[in-house]
């Protein structure tokens, strides 16, 4: 039984009785079965997991702390184990269980009432904010492959290039490297694309003079990096110059910030004055970052609503960036680990204006 799994059913509320898990990311946090379907059972004393014949061989192996039961009837057999555990008060993920879902469930099972509030669904969240040095490994892992390809593409990159290509390239390269699969759809934009914090790749070619900004990442043993660089291509324009060192001062200033102690909201604020203080308010308009794990965005957030305390164990991304539609954009992502006593850098690209 893993040590999260153990944790959850001893925070179960007194007025819970027990819990099911259906989500893929929340299943595999919990029991380390990666799977597309499977329901995760379980009281303050035991659990349960059912599998289909799909999945029922591996699981049977991966699974060995609790009884793994090949999937016939779902309800009836949750219905079974929640009777025999004299449960009746069951939370689910309201997170992420649909509302077709929940009806459905609470229909068949009768005997049980499902409780739709956020309890389970914020304990769980609350758990995987926490890395434990096995889940900070493999991000590392990944990382490092996120480092690689983007020194492997530097040299990829040049005035007749598209977008497309360059994504393409980049995420061939990680999988060459190692990636069990890409933590994201790759972001590589150009010129006045550049200026979409979320834009996707296009055929638009590369001119000079153009900001790449390229936000990728690599998952390994099914954890997710992320990181996004900005390059330029030929020359930069005054103007292209300012803003980037903007975002940059902006970015190295909250990273240095990070620590035990502060508010992530806090955090948040240093990177956004200094952009508004510096000509660009209104410009930066996402939050600074988010952590991130075996699911690219995950809880807490370096974001004005945030006001909770940052606690050692979590990994965050810095992410500040001043995007002007119709000219151009300039993020610079880095991810760090919250320690004891500040935060490490996990990411290992250089940072500073690179022109290619």
């Amino acid at each position: 039984m893993t040590e999260a799994l153990k944790k959850l059913m001893s925070r179960l509320p007194d007025d819970v009785d027990g819990a099911m898990i259906t989500s893929d990311l929340n299943r595999r946090y919990l029991t380390g079965m990666k799977s597309s379907a499977g329901t995760l059972l379980f009281t303050r004393e035991h659990a349960q997991f059912i599998i289909d014949s799909r999945y029922i061989e591996k699981a049977q192996k991966v699974i060995t702390d609790f009884p793994v039961l090949l999937q016939g009837n779902l309800c009836e057999q949750a219905a079974a184990f929640f009777a025999e555990e004299k449960a009746s008060r069951i939370a689910v993920e309201t997170e992420t269980m649909t509302l077709s879902d929940y009806h459905r469930y609470a229909e068949k099972m009768p005997s049980l009432t499902l409780l739709a509030d956020d309890r389970l669904s914020n304990e769980v969240n609350l758990l995987r904010s926490f890395k434990s040095p096995q889940e900070v490994e493999a991000i590392k892992r990944a990382q490092a492959i996120t480092d690689d390809t983007f020194s492997h593409i530097l040299s990829y990159i040049k005035p007749g290039v598209s977008e497309r290509d360059i994504a393409l390239e980049m995420e061939y390269h990680m999988r060459k490297q190692g990636a069990s699969g890409l933590a994201f759809e790759t972001i590589a934009v150009s010129g006045v694309n550049s200026s979409m914090p979320h834009g996707v790749p296009t055929d638009k070619k590369v001119e000079a003079g153009d900001f790449i900004t390229m936000d990728f990442g690599a998952s390994y043993d099914g954890y997710c990096s992320d990181m996004t660089r900005t390059v330029a291509v030929g020359f930069v324009t005054d103007k292209q110059r300012h803003v980037y060192d903007t975002v940059l001062t902006a970015h190295l200033m909250a990273a240095e910030a990070a620590a035990p102690g502060k508010t992530y909201a806090e955090i948040d604020k240093i990177a956004r004055d200094y952009i508004d203080q510096n000509g660009y308010a209104g410009k930066f308009g996402h939050g600074l970052g988010h952590s991130l794990g075996l699911f690219i965005h995950e809880e807490p957030r370096f974001s004005p609503a945030c006001t909770e305390i940052i606690k050692p164990g979590v990994i965050m991304t810095v992410e500040p960036g001043i995007y002007l539609p119709g000219e151009f954009g300039v993020r610079i992502e880095d991810m760090i680990l919250i320690t004891e006593t500040g935060a490490e850098g996990l990411t290992h690209s250089k940072k500073e204006l690179i022109i290619l």
